[in-house]
């Protein structure tokens, strides 16, 4: 047991400092700028990923927008399983958040997408969609970032092929950028 349990954290410690902090500093950026801006932020993912991303909104809206006069504006797109559901069911899953955008999205906001393989076809589809309406595109991805990794603005990967350890370094970078952002002055 123990030495999983230290393979396991050397492995989230070693693929935590590969991310680009370049690509951290752009994220943060464009979200505050979508703050400052009063832009909306929309979050996608499926499954654990779809937790993230509801937590994440829930920390943007919360967390970092306390004590600003212009709180993040930060909706989690995988929190309406109604809509879902109508749309996957009428539709297709794979269009489940392009259909949202279209509806809700303006030039200017930003797509965050939460992916550990970068390739399931509702995130592909979506962040296709969002550059073509205009949207700044952040994505947190896994494996080698897949479709997504060539289409996104914003690249915050974690280059391994561990769903579990891949949604770990997701929170922490939701916890890393709001507790930031929260730092930053109105």
């Amino acid at each position: 047991m123990r030495d999983y349990v230290v393979d396991y954290i050397d492995r989230l410690a070693d693929g935590l400092r590969k991310i680009d902090l370049r690509a951290i500093e752009g994220a943060v950026a464009a979200l505050e700028e979508a703050r400052r801006t009063g832009r909306r932020i929309y979050l996608i993912g499926n499954g654990g990923s779809a937790a993230t991303a509801s937590h994440f909104a829930n920390d943007l809206q919360k967390l970092a927008s306390k004590g600003k006069t212009k709180p993040y504006r930060a909706i989690a797109l995988s929190d309406n399983v109604p809509l879902l559901t109508a749309w996957g069911n009428d539709e297709s899953f794979d269009v489940v958040f392009t259909r949202q955008l279209e509806a809700l999205a303006e030039r200017g906001d930003v797509l965050l997408a939460i992916t550990g393989s970068g390739n399931s076809p509702n995130i592909v589809g979506a962040v296709r969609r969002a550059k073509e309406l205009g949207l700044v595109t952040i994505a947190l991805l896994g494996f080698s970032g897949g479709k997504v990794r060539e289409l996104a603005d914003h690249v915050l990967l974690f280059p391994e092929a561990h769903y579990g350890r891949v949604e770990d370094v997701h929170m922490v970078l939701d916890h890393l950028v709001t507790n930031h952002l929260a730092t930053l002055p109105d």
